[in-house]
């Protein structure tokens, strides 16, 4: 964690995500931007998805968040929420709006959030946590099954695709992802 004077004058710790969020709202640093989008883009997905929304709307739901995050910079205050919070916050309301737009049902999940006017940071903190854990044990993988797993679970490819993309036979992929699966069931066990 890096430090920045609050406005109490106090050293207070930010994180990664906040320090490139930061460099955004005051330089409008790309690369920034790209870390801030590769970190949260698929966090985002995830929650837009278990929020109910199927995975082709989730994506243009993540776009939209993300140059919403880029064009709202300005308004970002660390002292008033996690940059987490914050883009997390948009991208409920995002989500919201388009369910209104459609004149469709909202899930329970995003009703039960309308209640707080953010995710909790306890939450938040601890799936980043997990997130970190996850990504640990990914990059200790074979990269061979490393490589099936990530094409299969991130880039949601079907097996198929992945055979027609990697030219490999169909039994080496399953069985690459299916090792490195039970090498991750092991390496993660202590996550539950």
């Amino acid at each position: 964690m890096a430090t920045m004077n609050g406005t109490n004058g106090k050293a207070q710790p930010f994180s990664e995500q906040t320090l490139w969020m930061l460099a955004i709202r005051d330089r409008r640093d790309k690369s920034a931007f790209g870390k801030l989008f590769d970190h949260f883009a698929p966090r985002l997905k995830g929650f837009v998805i278990r929020s109910g929304a199927p995975a082709g709307q989730a994506e243009d739901i993540v776009q939209d968040v993300m140059m919403s995050v880029w064009r709202k910079a300005h308004m970002f205050d660390p002292e008033r929420a996690q940059v987490s919070s914050w883009i997390y916050q948009i991208a409920r309301n995002r989500q919201i709006d388009i369910l209104r737009k459609e004149g469709r049902p909202m899930p329970e999940a995003l009703k039960a959030e309308g209640n707080d006017t953010e995710p909790d940071a306890g939450q938040v903190l601890a799936l980043e946590q997990e997130t970190d854990v996850l990504r640990e044990a990914l990059n200790r993988l074979n990269p061979d099954q490393r490589d099936m797993i990530e094409k299969a679970y991130l880039g949601e490819l079907s097996h198929s695709d992945i055979a027609d993309a990697t030219g490999l036979p169909l039994g080496t992929i399953k069985s690459r992802i299916r090792l490195g699966l039970e090498r991750l069931r092991h390496e993660l066990k202590d996550l539950r």
